[in-house]
């Protein structure tokens, strides 16, 4: 799975990092920082998810109110 994450349509609600770690708070800029991402269009960053860390992926996705957060399968299908 992979997440990929807007970070330009974040408004720094910080839901997604209650659900998962691999999101951190930058309260400089008021938006959340996904670790370990790289950024694969201008604001827009992607990052692998590990196999035991699905779950909370998937719900730091389905939380986000701007829907600044969505997963994809292994087959590059949109599931969040």
């Amino acid at each position: 799975m992979k997440i990929r994450y807007d970070r330009d349509t974040c408004i720094g609600m910080f839901q997604c990092v209650d659900e998962w770690d691999a999101f951190e708070k930058n309260l400089d800029d008021g938006k959340a920082d996904l670790a370990g991402a790289e950024e694969v269009e201008d604001g827009v960053f992607e990052v692998e998810v590990p196999e035991d860390e699905e779950f909370d992926a998937e719900f730091s996705a389905r939380v986000c109110p701007v829907d600044a957060i969505e997963l994809y399968d292994d087959d590059g299908e949109q599931v969040v």
